[in-house]
């Protein structure tokens, strides 16, 4: 079945900055940055990432980091932890939302 999404497509990613290499080139530099050794280790930072991608719903993102947090020494009970912590605030910021529908609501039946 063909998809949208092509794996093979992922090592691409760096042929971005064809039309734009400065731009490439500064964001390349960033990102490297904010990945290295810092207050949080790179696996750390790794699982984050993962989170974040499935938050995000980037296949390529969650195929990326899936393969950097084994890598890095990460575990399957680690990564589908890190997971479910995405999970959980992007299901409770759904529900926070709530908040505002009540707001509304309350206003209009007034």
């Amino acid at each position: 079945m063909e998809t949208y999404y092509k794996p093979e497509d992922l090592p691409k990613f760096e042929e971005i900055g064809k039309d734009s290499p400065k731009l490439a080139q500064k964001f390349f530099e960033y990102y490297g940055a904010v990945f290295a050794e810092g207050e949080l280790t790179e696996r750390e930072k790794s699982l984050i990432a993962l989170a974040v991608a499935h938050t995000v719903q980037c296949p390529y993102c969650i195929d990326a980091y899936t393969q950097d947090c084994l890598e890095k020494g990460s575990n399957l009970a680690e990564m589908t932890e890190a997971v479910h912590v995405a999970t959980a605030i992007r299901g409770g910021a759904s529900l926070v939302h709530g908040v505002q529908m009540r707001n509304i609501a309350e206003k209009m039946s007034m």
